[in-house]
């Protein structure tokens, strides 16, 4: 088809690709009360950050696997859940980076509505079984959307926390993007050095404004 300008573009040219309804099949298959999030949610991120409007990509792994974390975006939780400990260091980071007060409000929505693209490269998880979803069709979305975000003409920023999420760097090479990697932001990994002091936030925004883009209110 034409040229991709939207989502809804996107899943348009996608829909009948052997992964797509394979992973249909699979998620078809799975337990609704035990698998995270909750079906409607899955393609959250989608829904929230238009692709004409991403600005910044933030990568994640796959979903928390715990009752009532998950919401389809990318380290985000629910507001009245309590912050896990790889967002608590991320609210922290932010704080030291760009000023104001530590967040305790988990829930990244209003960074997704500003551009921020937050998405886990595995979209679904089973109740207490971390990567219990860790399936091709998905690696195979997410290489597609990557590419995808590589090919728009806007500028865009890849934040890259973790070696997991440095895996994908390769499919990132256009112009008017950035990358941005460090150590994830899990505590084993943070508190041996290599994220906090990396500055990712005022970083991206430093590169958003250089480029004529309105930056991110972290």
């Amino acid at each position: 088809m034409n040229e991709i300008k939207t989502w809804e573009d996107f899943w348009e040219r996608e829909k009948d690709s052997l992964y797509l309804q394979n992973l249909k099949v699979f998620l078809n298959a799975q337990d609704p009360l035990t698998t995270y999030p909750a079906r409607d949610k899955i393609f959250n991120a989608f829904k929230l950050t238009p692709l004409e409007d991403v600005k910044v990509v933030i990568i994640g792994q796959d979903p928390y696997h715990q009752p009532g974390q998950a919401m389809g975006l990318a380290f985000s939780v629910p507001s009245n859940v309590p912050l896990p400990p790889s967002l608590r260091n991320i609210f922290i980071e932010m704080a030291d980076d760009v000023g104001g007060p530590v967040r305790t409000d988990g829930d990244l929505t209003y960074l997704a509505k500003q551009g921020v693209f937050l998405i886990n490269t595995i979209l679904t998880v089973e109740r207490s079984k971390p990567l219990s979803h860790n399936i091709s069709e998905y690696k195979t979305l997410i290489v597609k959307v990557l590419e995808e975000l590589n090919k728009r003409p806007q500028p865009i920023v890849f934040i890259l926390w973790g070696n997991y999420a440095r895996s994908f760097k390769k499919y990132i090479n256009g112009p008017n993007k950035l990358v941005i990697e460090s150590n994830h932001p899990s505590p084993l990994s943070a508190n041996r050095g290599g994220f906090f002091g990396t500055r990712p936030f005022s970083r991206a925004n430093n590169f958003l404004a250089k480029h004529g883009s309105n930056v991110i209110n972290w």
